[in-house]
């Protein structure tokens, strides 16, 4: 699967627009109270060191998967980099996402859409997706890091789903277990629009 969403807004705004958060300063004041160096938390986090020091310049917004490294290597929760002074207020037991606010990612060929239904604190260990696709569209995907699978559940439709060079239909009720740590794709071979929902499950 691809993994390019961005980190999610915070509640500040701009002109009506929500502005992403500001987690350059964060992340350099965490970094220097460890008196880590920009090539030692690159080391920590697989961050690269240019990309770190854009982050904390503000000249880069990093993508949810490298928030969560970020906050892995510091050992903070991810919302003490996302939204620092919101840390210690009480969460509410039951959060509602509304689905006008469900993220969305479109396929390369524009005839499927990826609805992000995971939270961005699993993001780069575990993910779940719901996939809407079209009559003859595709979701093609790189390898990701030795050890990941995936899991493709079929909702309605038909599917094929192809991991290196095997590949099998899936139906209604059916779900496909396969490695992703090779090339792999989901295809619609219906002749009507298909949908179902996808686990991505990353090596710990």
């Amino acid at each position: 699967m691809t993994r390019a969403t961005s980190a999610t807004p915070s509640p500040q705004e701009a002109g009506g627009i929500q502005a992403p958060p500001a987690v350059g300063a964060q992340l350099s004041k965490l970094r220097e109270r460890r008196n880590w160096s920009l090539e030692s938390l690159s080391q920590r986090a697989g961050v690269s060191k240019s990309m770190l020091s854009q982050i904390e310049r503000g000249q880069a917004n990093p993508t949810v998967a490298v928030v969560w490294r970020l906050a892995n290597a510091l050992g903070v929760p991810l919302l003490e980099l996302l939204e620092p002074g919101n840390v210690q207020n009480a969460q509410p037991k039951v959060v509602v996402v509304p689905a006008a606010q469900t993220p969305t990612l479109r396929t390369s060929d524009e005839l499927g859409e990826l609805q992000i239904l995971g939270p961005i604190e699993t993001a780069g260990h575990f993910e779940w997706y719901q996939l809407q696709m079209k009559a003859g569209g595709g979701l093609l995907s790189q390898p990701h890091e030795p050890g990941t699978q995936e899991h493709f559940t079929v909702l309605s439709g038909s599917f094929e789903v192809s991991a290196g060079t095997v590949s099998t239909k899936v139906t209604v009720g059916e779900t496909a277990r396969y490695p992703a740590d090779v090339a792999h794709s989901i295809r619609n071979i219906g002749r009507a629009a298909g949908s179902g929902l996808l686990v991505v499950m990353h090596p710990d």
